[in-house]
Protein backbone atom coordinates (compact mmCIF):
# COMPACT_ATOMS: atom_id res chain seq x y z
CA UNK A 1 0.00 0.00 0.00
CA UNK A 2 1.61 3.52 -0.71
CA UNK A 3 -0.01 6.61 0.19
CA UNK A 4 -0.17 10.23 -0.52
CA UNK A 5 -1.24 13.77 -0.10
CA UNK A 6 -4.57 14.59 -1.89
CA UNK A 7 -2.50 16.69 -4.30
CA UNK A 8 -0.09 13.92 -5.38
CA UNK A 9 -3.06 11.80 -5.64
CA UNK A 10 -5.10 13.96 -7.94
CA UNK A 11 -1.54 14.15 -9.82
CA UNK A 12 -1.23 10.06 -10.16
CA UNK A 13 -4.86 10.04 -10.97
CA UNK A 14 -5.04 12.92 -13.89
CA UNK A 15 -2.32 10.89 -15.29
CA UNK A 16 -4.24 7.77 -15.36
CA UNK A 17 -7.17 9.55 -16.75
CA UNK A 18 -5.48 10.25 -19.84
CA UNK A 19 -4.45 6.74 -19.99
CA UNK A 20 -8.38 5.44 -19.62
CA UNK A 21 -9.25 7.55 -22.49
CA UNK A 22 -6.61 6.07 -24.24
CA UNK A 23 -8.19 3.15 -24.07
CA UNK A 24 -11.32 4.02 -24.53
CA UNK A 25 -10.77 5.47 -27.89
CA UNK A 26 -9.01 2.19 -28.47
CA UNK A 27 -11.95 0.57 -27.42
CA UNK A 28 -14.19 2.10 -29.81
CA UNK A 29 -11.52 1.73 -32.98
CA UNK A 30 -11.34 -2.21 -32.03
CA UNK A 31 -15.42 -2.08 -32.09
CA UNK A 32 -15.14 -0.34 -35.63
CA UNK A 33 -13.05 -2.96 -36.83
CA UNK A 34 -15.21 -5.62 -35.09
CA UNK A 35 -18.68 -4.15 -36.48
CA UNK A 36 -16.63 -3.91 -40.22
CA UNK A 37 -16.04 -7.56 -40.48
CA UNK A 38 -16.97 -9.66 -43.24
CA UNK A 39 -19.99 -12.24 -42.86
CA UNK A 40 -20.22 -15.48 -43.62
CA UNK A 41 -23.75 -17.27 -44.65
CA UNK A 42 -24.68 -20.10 -42.17
CA UNK A 43 -25.00 -22.72 -44.34
CA UNK A 44 -26.47 -25.46 -42.30
CA UNK A 45 -29.86 -25.89 -40.98
CA UNK A 46 -29.21 -25.54 -37.03
CA UNK A 47 -32.09 -26.84 -34.79
CA UNK A 48 -32.15 -26.32 -31.40
CA UNK A 49 -34.83 -27.46 -28.66
CA UNK A 50 -36.91 -24.49 -26.82
CA UNK A 51 -39.33 -24.20 -24.15
CA UNK A 52 -41.71 -23.12 -27.68
CA UNK A 53 -40.83 -26.42 -29.45
CA UNK A 54 -38.46 -27.11 -32.09
CA UNK A 55 -37.24 -24.13 -33.71
CA UNK A 56 -34.28 -23.48 -36.62
CA UNK A 57 -31.31 -20.62 -35.65
CA UNK A 58 -32.77 -17.69 -37.97
CA UNK A 59 -36.34 -18.41 -36.14
CA UNK A 60 -34.10 -17.72 -32.53
CA UNK A 61 -34.45 -14.09 -33.69
CA UNK A 62 -37.39 -13.23 -32.53
CA UNK A 63 -38.49 -11.02 -34.99
CA UNK A 64 -35.50 -9.52 -35.00
CA UNK A 65 -31.81 -8.82 -37.17
CA UNK A 66 -29.26 -9.65 -34.66
CA UNK A 67 -28.69 -12.35 -32.56
CA UNK A 68 -26.00 -13.26 -29.63
CA UNK A 69 -24.81 -16.37 -28.60
CA UNK A 70 -23.75 -17.07 -25.13
CA UNK A 71 -22.35 -20.87 -25.15
CA UNK A 72 -22.58 -21.73 -21.98
CA UNK A 73 -20.81 -24.86 -20.53
CA UNK A 74 -23.29 -27.62 -19.63
CA UNK A 75 -22.95 -31.06 -21.41
CA UNK A 76 -25.38 -33.63 -20.97
CA UNK A 77 -25.65 -35.80 -17.75
CA UNK A 78 -23.75 -32.96 -15.97
CA UNK A 79 -26.79 -31.91 -13.83
CA UNK A 80 -25.47 -28.70 -13.44
CA UNK A 81 -24.08 -25.92 -15.43
CA UNK A 82 -20.47 -24.43 -15.39
CA UNK A 83 -19.55 -22.15 -12.19
CA UNK A 84 -17.72 -19.82 -14.48
CA UNK A 85 -20.64 -19.94 -17.13
CA UNK A 86 -23.26 -19.16 -14.14
CA UNK A 87 -21.38 -16.28 -13.59
CA UNK A 88 -21.32 -14.84 -16.72
CA UNK A 89 -25.04 -14.88 -16.76
CA UNK A 90 -25.84 -13.89 -13.30
CA UNK A 91 -24.26 -10.48 -14.89
CA UNK A 92 -26.03 -10.76 -18.35
CA UNK A 93 -29.56 -11.98 -17.15
CA UNK A 94 -30.64 -8.92 -17.17
CA UNK A 95 -29.91 -7.67 -20.37
CA UNK A 96 -31.74 -9.09 -23.01
CA UNK A 97 -34.79 -6.85 -21.97
CA UNK A 98 -32.60 -3.90 -23.11
CA UNK A 99 -30.78 -5.34 -25.94
CA UNK A 100 -34.64 -6.38 -27.63
CA UNK A 101 -34.52 -2.48 -28.12
CA UNK A 102 -31.77 -2.25 -29.98
CA UNK A 103 -33.05 -4.87 -32.62
CA UNK A 104 -30.72 -7.61 -30.77
CA UNK A 105 -32.05 -10.91 -29.46
CA UNK A 106 -29.99 -12.39 -26.66
CA UNK A 107 -29.98 -16.74 -25.99
CA UNK A 108 -27.51 -19.09 -24.12
CA UNK A 109 -27.36 -22.43 -25.69
CA UNK A 110 -26.09 -25.63 -24.53
CA UNK A 111 -25.58 -29.36 -25.48
CA UNK A 112 -27.44 -30.49 -22.53
CA UNK A 113 -30.64 -31.58 -22.84
CA UNK A 114 -33.61 -29.20 -22.25
CA UNK A 115 -35.11 -29.85 -19.24
CA UNK A 116 -31.61 -30.16 -17.76
CA UNK A 117 -31.12 -26.51 -18.71
CA UNK A 118 -34.63 -25.85 -17.83
CA UNK A 119 -33.78 -26.99 -13.98
CA UNK A 120 -30.93 -25.49 -13.33
CA UNK A 121 -32.30 -21.88 -15.00
CA UNK A 122 -34.85 -21.99 -12.21
CA UNK A 123 -32.67 -22.89 -9.62
CA UNK A 124 -30.43 -19.89 -10.29
CA UNK A 125 -33.74 -17.86 -10.44
CA UNK A 126 -32.52 -16.47 -13.84
CA UNK A 127 -35.01 -15.08 -16.95
CA UNK A 128 -32.14 -15.20 -19.37
CA UNK A 129 -34.17 -17.65 -22.94
CA UNK A 130 -31.53 -20.85 -22.93
CA UNK A 131 -31.64 -23.55 -25.71
CA UNK A 132 -30.59 -26.89 -26.15
CA UNK A 133 -28.32 -27.29 -29.33
CA UNK A 134 -28.52 -31.36 -28.35
CA UNK A 135 -28.45 -33.31 -31.72
CA UNK A 136 -26.92 -30.57 -33.72
CA UNK A 137 -23.24 -29.52 -34.69
CA UNK A 138 -23.64 -26.50 -33.29
CA UNK A 139 -21.30 -26.18 -30.51
CA UNK A 140 -19.01 -28.34 -32.54
CA UNK A 141 -19.32 -26.06 -35.40
CA UNK A 142 -18.84 -22.74 -33.83
CA UNK A 143 -15.48 -23.70 -31.46
CA UNK A 144 -17.03 -24.36 -27.88
CA UNK A 145 -17.57 -28.21 -27.47
CA UNK A 146 -14.90 -30.87 -28.96
CA UNK A 147 -15.08 -34.67 -29.64
CA UNK A 148 -13.43 -37.47 -27.75
CA UNK A 149 -10.44 -37.85 -30.91
CA UNK A 150 -10.09 -33.88 -30.07
CA UNK A 151 -9.95 -34.25 -26.46
CA UNK A 152 -7.35 -36.44 -27.08
CA UNK A 153 -5.25 -35.23 -30.42
CA UNK A 154 -6.15 -31.83 -30.11
CA UNK A 155 -8.09 -28.95 -31.19
CA UNK A 156 -8.61 -25.13 -31.65
CA UNK A 157 -10.01 -22.78 -29.08
CA UNK A 158 -9.42 -18.94 -29.66
CA UNK A 159 -8.38 -19.08 -32.84
CA UNK A 160 -4.95 -21.54 -32.16
CA UNK A 161 -4.39 -24.86 -31.59
CA UNK A 162 -4.81 -26.33 -27.82
CA UNK A 163 -3.98 -29.55 -26.43
CA UNK A 164 -6.55 -31.63 -25.03
CA UNK A 165 -9.10 -29.54 -24.51
CA UNK A 166 -11.90 -30.63 -22.49
CA UNK A 167 -15.58 -31.41 -23.93
CA UNK A 168 -16.61 -28.17 -22.99
CA UNK A 169 -15.73 -24.34 -23.32
CA UNK A 170 -16.98 -20.83 -23.21
CA UNK A 171 -17.45 -18.30 -25.84
CA UNK A 172 -20.02 -15.70 -27.58
CA UNK A 173 -21.08 -15.75 -31.22
CA UNK A 174 -23.26 -13.15 -33.23
CA UNK A 175 -24.74 -13.79 -36.05
CA UNK A 176 -26.85 -11.11 -37.97
CA UNK A 177 -30.53 -11.64 -40.51
CA UNK A 178 -30.73 -9.84 -43.64
CA UNK A 179 -34.19 -8.63 -45.03
CA UNK A 180 -34.18 -12.08 -47.10
CA UNK A 181 -33.87 -14.16 -43.95
CA UNK A 182 -30.43 -14.99 -44.29
CA UNK A 183 -28.03 -16.04 -41.65
CA UNK A 184 -24.96 -14.87 -41.25
CA UNK A 185 -22.10 -15.15 -38.68
CA UNK A 186 -20.14 -12.13 -37.61
CA UNK A 187 -18.31 -12.35 -34.94
CA UNK A 188 -17.04 -14.71 -32.10
CA UNK A 189 -15.21 -14.04 -29.01
CA UNK A 190 -13.58 -17.20 -26.74
CA UNK A 191 -11.39 -17.13 -23.25
CA UNK A 192 -10.21 -13.33 -21.82
CA UNK A 193 -12.55 -12.10 -25.44
CA UNK A 194 -15.76 -12.57 -23.18
CA UNK A 195 -14.27 -10.69 -19.87
CA UNK A 196 -16.21 -7.35 -21.08
CA UNK A 197 -19.57 -9.61 -20.49
CA UNK A 198 -18.84 -10.09 -16.89
CA UNK A 199 -19.94 -6.51 -14.66
CA UNK A 200 -18.50 -8.24 -11.53
CA UNK A 201 -15.25 -8.36 -12.77
CA UNK A 202 -15.57 -4.79 -14.55
CA UNK A 203 -15.82 -3.34 -10.98
CA UNK A 204 -13.06 -5.78 -9.17
CA UNK A 205 -10.34 -4.21 -11.85
CA UNK A 206 -11.67 -0.79 -9.90
CA UNK A 207 -11.01 -1.84 -6.30
CA UNK A 208 -7.19 -2.04 -4.88
CA UNK A 209 -7.18 -5.64 -4.61
CA UNK A 210 -8.63 -6.07 -8.25
CA UNK A 211 -9.30 -9.86 -9.03
CA UNK A 212 -6.78 -11.10 -6.78
CA UNK A 213 -6.59 -14.13 -7.94
CA UNK A 214 -3.12 -14.83 -8.11
CA UNK A 215 -1.64 -17.58 -6.17
CA UNK A 216 -5.37 -19.49 -6.44
CA UNK A 217 -4.83 -23.40 -8.10
CA UNK A 218 -6.85 -22.03 -10.89
CA UNK A 219 -8.01 -18.35 -12.29
CA UNK A 220 -11.06 -18.76 -10.88
CA UNK A 221 -10.84 -21.13 -8.09
CA UNK A 222 -12.47 -18.85 -5.45
CA UNK A 223 -15.83 -18.80 -7.56
CA UNK A 224 -18.92 -21.04 -6.78
CA UNK A 225 -22.29 -20.36 -8.25
CA UNK A 226 -24.28 -17.63 -6.34
CA UNK A 227 -26.60 -20.23 -4.16
CA UNK A 228 -23.40 -22.12 -2.69
CA UNK A 229 -21.21 -19.54 -1.46
CA UNK A 230 -20.40 -20.28 2.43
CA UNK A 231 -22.78 -18.92 4.65
CA UNK A 232 -25.66 -18.60 1.43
Amino acid sequence: MQTASRTDWMTGRLALLEQEKRLTRLRDEVAEQRRALPWVRVEQEYTFDTVEGRRTLAELFDGRSQLVVYHFMFGPGWGEGCPSCSFWIDALDGVPIHLAHRDVSFIAVSRAPLEELQLYRKRMGWSVRWVSSAGSTFNYDYGVSFTDDEQRAGATYNFRPIEHPPAELPGMSVFAKDADGVVHHTYSAYARGIDGLNGAYQVLDLVPKGRDEDGLPSTMAWLHRHDAYPGT
